[in-house]
């Protein structure tokens, strides 16, 4: 679920997830948690509002994403609230953990951000804390960032990605110029994790269940068997880096889509957590490039 902002058609994603180490210099925005509901057994939404998103903005863009900043269970921090402050001032084991996650919508007019962050449970700093929140707990985050926004001039759109993409790409479908052509698959453990997803264009959504398979298996198996349209399609393929490199040889290479109609990058990558992943992409990225002959 996760260099500086790249542009559509890189490998690494457009408006890409900086590491989670990163955010020096950044503004941090602080809100307050309105409500939190379960969406699914293992999707939360959180709506934050508050006076400090007065100036807040986003909606360019479908993918926009922001950097969630986790405290520390215990740990008190200084007030005003100073990211480089503390972290020239508090051992490393105190700073607040930085998870990347897509805003889901923003609502200008009753100033609330929306949130869906897939919750693993006891795992990791992001499950407990998410779990945990309540109405009126003050939530600090940076951002926003992104890049991608579907175009008017694709002939169709194809959008693809697991869990961690489901926000991007429901927002997307929402966003759609009206009546254009959209075929979407998304990956979820079982039929217990779809969503009621609306959308402006002529959108086909097809729910992959994983079932016991490695994440990414049945969906790259989908969208290998889809009977491509006519026309040139603008894509969007995100999720966990291993089959997103699948996707990306079948798009670029195999079907030869030019790199700028492709918006396509690994978030995150099994077995690793966000600040390992984010420490070895870049590495990743380029090995994935030389492996697929520059494509």
């Amino acid at each position: 679920m996760t260099e500086a902002p790249d542009r559509p058609g890189r490998q690494g994603r457009p408006g890409g997830r900086p590491g989670g180490g990163q955010g020096r210099g950044r503004r941090v925005t602080r809100s307050e948690v309105q409500r939190v509901e379960r969406l699914t057994p293992r999707l939360l939404r959180i709506v934050l509002g508050g006076p400090g998103l007065a100036d807040f903005s986003a909606g360019e863009y479908t993918d926009h994403y922001i950097k969630l900043l986790l405290p520390v269970p215990g740990v008190i921090y200084p007030e005003p609230f100073d990211l480089q402050r503390i972290r020239a001032d508090l051992p490393r084991e105190e700073w607040p953990a930085m998870r990347t996650y897509t805003v889901r919508r923003w609502d200008a007019g009753r100033r609330e951000l929306t949130v869906d962050l897939v919750h693993h449970g006891d795992e990791g700093p992001a499950g407990p804390w998410a779990a945990g929140l309540q109405p009126g707990d003050v939530v600090r985050f940076a951002g926003p960032g992104g890049g991608y926004a579907p175009g008017a001039d694709a002939d169709w759109h194809l959008l693809a990605g697991d869990e961690s993409a489901l926000p991007a790409i429901a927002a997307t479908l929402e966003r759609l110029p009206r009546g254009a052509r959209a075929l979407a698959f998304i990956e979820v453990a079982g039929p217990e994790e779809e969503l009621e997803l609306e959308s402006s264009g002529d959108a086909v959504i097809t729910w992959v269940h994983r079932g016991d398979a490695p994440v990414g298996e049945a969906l790259v198996r989908a969208v290998r068997g889809l009977d491509f349209p006519a026309g040139e399609p603008q894509a969007f393929v995100h999720g966990e880096a291993g089959f997103v490199r699948e996707l990306r040889r079948l798009l670029l290479i195999e079907r030869g889509l030019p790199r700028d109609r492709v918006s396509i990058s690994g978030y995150w990558r099994l077995g690793q957590n966000e600040d390992g992943w984010q420490a070895a992409k870049r590495e990743w990225n380029r090995r994935v490039e030389e492996e697929q002959g520059g494509a």
